[in-house]
């Protein structure tokens, strides 16, 4: 309230005033301009000008106001179709995001052809139509975006790679990706696209032959390249032992993949398992025996000792002997005790055998050494404690098996 009294105070001062200096004098303005001359008093000029001011700025008001009406009452307004595009984007990625493949499609699509930059609208309504099954579309869109940025060929043909993949079609996906490496050779994406691309289709020496790139432009962690590595390289040991199928060829075949290792991979214990595999499956147990007897000797590994118990050398008691040697420093080894109960086995040493598988059981339930002290038992005439130990076997696989993650799909 005080405020108002002091702008009515001040409002009444500022009336008085006026009127004093009316009254004082009336002023004398002329304007005369060729035939136009205009006279009249300074306060009736200034009131003219107050009232012009007013006329103008009520007349841009109400042109403004019509330009927004229009605007708005419009359907085909600038301000109409901004809102209606906004719509789309909006509509459109919720759809892609819930899983509304047709509404996706047709509202990103929409949002794509008004947008001057279209390139994520349009790989998202191609991802749709692509999940539809529409491939023909999805293709069509992704022409689409081409021509609206031809700049993004890259990300276009990635994106297209990862779509030809989700449908299965792996053969055009390594195209394309074949094409994007040869024109961009340091792009770090289509790099990884490509090693995974190779690892769903099987193709272990191509990822072999891209080690070197994933390397050099450090697509993977450190850590992941290694395992990736290994593993590369064990399942190329095993293709090459397959290329004819348990003859001499795919023995050669198999040396020829391991001497192509580097000294330092062919001590690595995951390899030299993948290697001695392959030999006791192409029927070389000797080779295996002396190449897992080198590698436990240079490194002891509880994978490579399980492993040693299945293949047969050429000196039985020698090889029992060597195994037991191990068991001084390792004597809680499930894996090395299972070994030489195996081992004992292959020499008919039932009482050594029963013992040392019954120690490995003692230090881990394990199927394997059940199913062994099951089948040592029924030889030996204990037929209800073999029947035990089998249906305990059972029962660990079962659990392994419902531990183990299912496959996933290919287009998941």
């Amino acid at each position: 309230m005080k405020r108002l009294y002091v702008i009515v105070f001040l409002v009444i001062a500022a009336a008085a005033a006026l009127g004093l200096a009316i009254a004082e004098h009336s002023g004398y303005v002329l304007i005369a301009y060729k035939s136009f001359r205009f006279e009249s008093s300074l306060w009736a000029s200034l009131a003219l000008l107050a009232v012009l001011w007013l006329v103008f700025w009520g007349i841009k008001a109400l042109i403004e106001l019509v330009t927004t009406s229009s605007g708005v009452v419009n359907p085909w307004s600038r301000r109409n179709r901004s809102r209606r595009v906004q719509a789309a984007i909006e509509h459109g990625q919720l759809d892609l995001a819930e899983g509304r493949w047709a509404s996706a499609q047709r509202h990103l699509h929409r949002a794509a052809e008004a947008e001057r930059q279209p390139l994520l609208y349009y790989l998202g309504a191609a991802r749709a139509a692509n999940e539809q099954g529409r491939y023909e579309e999805s293709d069509n869109l992704l022409e689409r975006a081409l021509e609206r940025q031809p700049q993004a060929e890259l990300a276009i043909a990635l994106s297209h790679a990862q779509l030809q993949t989700d449908r299965g079609d792996t053969e055009g996906a390594l195209t394309t990706l074949e094409a994007m490496h040869e024109r961009h050779p340091h792009n770090v994406q289509t790099l990884r696209q490509l090693h995974r691309l190779h690892q769903q289709r099987g193709d272990w020496p191509a990822v072999i032959r891209l080690l070197p790139e994933l390397r050099k432009d450090k697509v993977l962690p450190p850590s992941e390249l290694a395992e990736l590595e290994r593993r590369a390289w064990g399942e190329n040991l095993s293709l090459a032992a397959h290329q004819e199928e348990g003859g001499t060829i795919g023995l050669q075949s198999l040396n020829s993949a391991w001497q192509q290792l580097t000294s330092a991979q062919r001590q690595e214990p995951q390899l030299v398992l993948a290697y001695a595999e392959q030999l006791r499956q192409l029927g070389a147990q000797v080779e295996a025996e002396e190449v897992l007897r080198a590698a436990l000797k240079r490194n002891y590994d509880s994978h490579l000792a399980r492993l040693y118990g299945l293949v047969r050398g050429s000196d039985p008691a020698r090889q029992l002997h060597t195994a037991e040697s191990w068991l001084k420093d390792h004597p809680a080894d499930s894996s090395l005790l299972l070994t030489l109960g195996r081992l004992c086995l292959q020499s008919s040493l039932w009482g050594k055998a029963r013992d040392y598988l019954e120690s490995s059981l003692r230090v881990q339930r394990n199927p394997e050494a059940c199913a062994e002290l099951a089948r040592l038992l029924a030889q030996l005439g204990d037929t209800q404690r073999s029947n035990q130990l089998f249906q305990e076997g059972l029962g660990l696989l079962d659990e392994r098996l419902l531990a183990a993650p299912l496959p996933v799909p290919a287009h998941a």
